[in-house]
Parts: C-alpha cells; structure tokens; sequence
C-alpha cells in the first residue's frame, strides 16, 4: 500500500533522483510521495522569476522546481536546525546550486523580514494535529501543524504572492475546505485541485491545491496512483517519470 508521507520509515539513505540526490539522514521526514507530486504538479507555465520553498525540509520541492522552470530565485525556509543544514548542503551539491538559498526563519519571521514578492510559493506543510507526540521533537516539528498552521501559511502568501503569482500546496483531503475557505479571506481563489487517492478503491488522501490572487473558476482532476502493489497508473507515470529513475 501506498505511503503517503515517506517512502521507508527507515530510510536514511540517499533518494536518487534522475537529475540531483537527496541526503535525508538528517531530516526527521524523508523523501515521500507528496512532495513530489507536489514538486511535478505545480505549475510553471507563468515562467516564475522568483520561487519560495516553505518549509523546505530535504530541499526536494525547491530542487524539482529547479529542474523544471528556468526559475533564477529559488528560497526556502526551514526552522529546524539539522534539516536547514542538510537542505543547505543539497542545494549546494545540486546542479542549480547558484539558483538555490535556504534561510534558517521560522515562516512568521521571515515575513516580518522579507519585501520581497514571489511568483511561486510551495508548502508541503505538517499533517498531523492530533494530541499526541513522539519523543523525537524534530519528527514531531516536522509532522504536527502547530508548527505551522495553516492560518500562518496563508498570512505569509498572502504577504508575500505577487500580483500574478500561484501558490501550490498538498494537504489532507479532510482539511481542503477549511484551507480554500482561509484562501478566500485573503482574497485567493482556487485555480486547480488535485485529488490523490492510492488506488481506485480508496478514499481520497490528499488534495493538491493550486491559489491565485485573480479571480477565477476552480479546476478538480483526480490522479490515481497505483492499480496494484507497484502497478502505477499511466497519468501517475506521466507526472513522476522526470525525477523517479525507475519510472
């Protein structure tokens, strides 16, 4: 069955990707299908000049988003201290390391820091709200939203999206409502919604959400990841097969 948040618990490894490698040793969330759907979904057709990566993690949204548009600004922020390093030192060791810069900012300050405006902002933001932690605090930073809750995500967009610029996410389907309806109180719309589901008969997992700060109708496509154990569907191909090297 499909892991959605990372692909091995185990996994510490360097992810091998077609074009760049991910050290994640370091990281208390390893690569996992989300950001790289997210990565692959978003759109780059308005030729963005300046990218922010909230939350960067590995790096790994920042770096496909390198490998897909033409992009010369690319900035992430990551509050954790062992995750800012390892993004830090994947940047450096990608191809596009001229183009990439990690700040170590919690999202709240770096908004209060930055006049910059951004033509793409990407956010593969915490799940997990629930009352209970693990004793890995690092983990728990990463996966629990009270580390950054979504009213804080759409302040910081609201703040920093240029007039014509997109602001791409994955969340829980359960939670797709609740964020569309915040979006709407900081006059963003929603322009595309991706909804996930493992295989044909599973409930949807996630929703990919593409805002924009113009009006506009709201376009709903669903991707279906797998028919079988490793059975991958042809539109989950077509959308991964840049960066995974087995696709």
């Amino acid at each position: 069955m499909l892991k959605y948040i990372q692909h091995d618990s185990k996994m510490n490894k360097p992810f091998k990707f077609k074009q760049f490698t991910i050290q994640q040793d370091r990281c208390a969330m390893k690569i996992g299908t989300d950001s790289v759907l997210l990565g692959a979904w978003t759109s780059v057709k308005h030729n963005p000049y300046s990218v922010l990566d909230i939350g960067a993690g590995t790096g790994i949204l920042s770096l496909i988003i390198a490998q897909r548009s033409f992009a010369e600004q690319i900035e992430a922020i990551e509050i954790d201290d062992n995750a800012f390093e390892q993004c830090s030192e994947n940047f450096e060791n990608s191809p596009w390391n001229d183009r990439l810069f990690c700040y170590h900012a919690a999202l709240l300050e770096f908004v209060e820091e930055v006049d910059d405006a951004f033509d793409l902002i990407i956010c593969n933001p915490p799940f997990y709200s629930e009352d209970y932690k693990t004793n890995d605090a690092s983990r728990d930073l990463a996966r629990f939203n009270d580390a950054m809750p979504f009213e804080h995500i759409i302040y910081a967009v609201a703040h920093l999206l240029s007039e014509n610029g997109l602001f791409s996410i994955v969340i829980p389907y359960k939670e797709e409502q609740k964020l569309i309806d915040l979006a709407k109180k900081v006059g963003l719309s929603a322009k595309r919604i991706l909804h996930v589901k493992g295989n044909p008969t599973t409930d949807i997992k996630r929703s990919l959400i593409e805002f924009s700060a113009q009006d506009c109708t709201t376009e709903i496509k669903e991707l279906i990841i797998e028919t079988g154990r490793h059975q991958y569907t042809e539109d989950y191909i077509n959308l991964t097969k840049d960066f995974y090297l087995k696709m």
